[in-house]
């Protein structure tokens, strides 16, 4: 499996542009400086998301995908699109979005979608059994993979997700609180004017 060319497409560059992607932005969130314009809120917002990507992805890399990983990707997949709505719906309240910021966006709903659609062309008999089709059973247990990731991989990808988006998005978590004296929501975002927040 592991030789697999789809599998490598997945492993090697559509998780790494995934997070590429997430690092990016970060970086448009600080140069719109999200702390004094939609603040702590919008990155509560953004720790929410991390989590609903982050939940399938961990169980895909450490579990054996079938019937029940698959609809628990699909689910993670249509919940993260409701709350991606909700965060450029508040940030559009008091922080411009830049064209570059919404490109952005563009491939951190879309990569997601690609990975799912590459994991079942990779198990599409457990796909099938989602809508009583096909003829494997399905199965709905949580088991280890029986051919695991390389340590090596899996350390780096984990290293590389809290390095460059686990703990910069707390970072903006904190300094949203920092620069509203505790508050989630700064003035700016109560009196929904966007103005000009690429620069202060």
């Amino acid at each position: 499996m592991l030789s697999d060319p789809t599998v490598l497409i997945l492993m090697y560059f559509i998780l790494p542009l995934w997070l590429l992607a997430g690092f990016a932005d970060w970086l448009c969130h600080r140069a719109s400086h999200i702390e004094t314009t939609t603040g702590a809120k919008e990155s509560l917002i953004h720790l929410l998301m991390f989590v609903e990507v982050g939940i399938p992805l961990l169980a895909a890399m450490f579990l054996d995908i079938n019937a029940l990983i698959i609809a628990g990707m699909l689910v993670a997949f249509l919940v993260h699109e409701a709350t991606a709505m909700w965060d450029v719906r508040y940030a559009t309240t008091a922080r411009t979005v830049t064209p570059v910021e919404q490109h952005v966006h563009s491939f951190l709903e879309m990569i997601p979608l690609m990975g799912i659609i590459i994991v079942i062309s990779l198990h599409w008999g457990q796909f099938l059994v989602l809508f009583g089709l096909g003829s494997e059973p399905a199965r709905i247990n949580l088991v280890w993979k029986s051919e695991p990731l390389p340590v090596t991989y899996i350390v780096t990808m984990l290293v590389i997700i809290l390095l460059f988006e686990f703990l910069p998005y707390i970072e903006e978590f904190v300094r949203g609180l920092r620069a509203n004296a505790g508050k989630l929501v700064p003035e700016k975002a109560r009196k929904g004017d966007p103005g000009q927040t690429a620069r202060r």
